[in-house]
């Protein structure tokens, strides 16, 4: 084992910010050994208030303005960037030019354009770079991609996905840079991502769309007078701009298996803080799980005896992927959450970079993003066409 230190920053101190700050603290509390030291450098956020407010939180040494610093500072290693979308792109690429590595929030980039970029770059980096889809660390869904790859289920049938979130309901909420960007950066770009991930991550890639639809139910916002931190509101003016993107999406999908699937998802459904949920239908099984109870899911399969048939309760344990070596506790029925796969992503990240010798799968890659936001556009130019298919780039 390593004993020089491995240094690590994150660039935005906001909701995600803070969880990528958490989870590197937390590194080697998991799974098995092999990674060196982990030095916490910095926070990097405008707000400096902010900033200085995470370093302190997560231990870190110190708390930065811009996020020009961390790249000009040789002592760091790797970085997690966790901004704006539009930001991503030049961030990278000053990132990978001075030799760091790179884990990024999805989507990967405000813009196609920028997402090849960042490909680009990839394809010529001699440094890690990653994005980051939290719910492939996820227990249950990790366990349920296994009964389809075993082939548990028999041949797929359908695959069901929607991820609701309330946090655009109040028409009051200010016009933060969520708002922005044209159609397919709102809901979609936001929540979509994860839950098209996720669906790929269990069935296998998208090839096509079809009967799109997006919409939005809160035109115009009042705009912000004060910093707005992840989903949260601040003070708004009188004055009003418009919102330029997608309060909710619907689409259907064709895997390249031949398996059908649907998609809706939404920031305006009230009541569902966090509803990310799936479900993956055989022809000899099924699979069900929703992230407002983490610590299941619901499987059946074909039986002789066809009065104990029916959907049996699943409960989180060390027989689950992640959860032996991944939790304090090892105990079944303790139901992991969103902090602990921050955990898990960062491992899996810092295990890329130092070769550990038993690493965590591998972060999906700024590639595998790019075509996250390639099934995204297929989905808005369907939407554009009147819900005419459209296959993805």
């Amino acid at each position: 084992m390593s004993k020089q230190p491995l240094s690590v920053a994150v660039i935005g101190a906001g909701m995600a910010g803070r969880s990528h700050a958490a989870g590197y603290r937390q590194v080697n509390t998991v799974f098995g050994a092999g990674l060196p030291p982990i030095r916490l450098a910095a926070i990097a956020d405008a707000n400096t208030e902010l900033a200085e407010d995470a370093a302190r939180r997560y231990g870190y040494e110190k708390a930065v303005s811009s996020w020009e610093e961390i790249a000009d500072d040789p002592s760091i290693d790797a970085v997690s960037i966790v901004v704006g979308n539009a930001l991503h792109r030049p961030i990278a690429e000053a990132l990978i030019r001075a030799g760091k590595h790179v884990l990024c929030e999805k989507p990967l980039a405000g813009s196609t354009a920028d997402a090849e970029a960042m490909v680009a770059a990839e394809r010529t980096a001699e440094v890690v770079t990653a994005v980051g889809y939290t719910f492939r660390r996820s227990p249950a869904i990790a366990a349920i991609r296994d009964h389809v790859r075993n082939g548990e289920l028999g041949d797929m049938a359908l695959f069901n996905g929607r991820y609701w979130a309330d946090y655009a309901c109040d028409p009051q909420g200010p016009l933060s840079w969520r708002f922005k960007g044209g159609p397919g950066s709102g809901a979609l770009g936001d929540v979509g991502a994860h839950i098209i991930d996720a669906g790929e991550y269990v069935c296998g890639p998208i090839r096509s769309v079809a009967g799109a639809a997006l919409s939005t139910q809160i035109p115009k916002r009042p705009l912000p007078l004060g910093a707005v931190v992840g989903h949260g509101t601040a003070p708004v003016s009188d004055e009003v701009g418009e919102v330029e993107n997608e309060d909710t999406a619907v689409f259907t999908a064709r895997f390249e298996s031949g398996l059908t699937g649907s998609f809706s998802v939404s920031r305006t459904a009230f009541g569902m803080p966090n509803g990310l949920a799936f479900d993956a239908y055989g022809l000899s099984g099924r699979a069900s799980f929703d992230w407002h109870r983490p610590a299941e899911y619901l499987f059946d399969d074909t039986q002789p005896e066809a009065r104990t048939r029916g959907a049996r309760q699943v409960i989180a344990g060390p027989h689950l992927p992640y959860f032996a070596g991944g939790y304090p506790m090892q105990a079944p029925g303790n139901g992991g959450g969103n902090a602990e796969m921050f955990v898990y992503q960062c491992r899996a990240f810092l295990d890329q970079i130092a070769g550990t010798p038993d690493p965590q799968p591998e972060c999906a890659s700024f590639a595998d993003a790019l075509h996250t936001m390639n099934v995204i556009q297929a989905v808005v130019a369907s939407a554009q066409a009147g819900g005419a298919s459209v296959d993805v780039a």
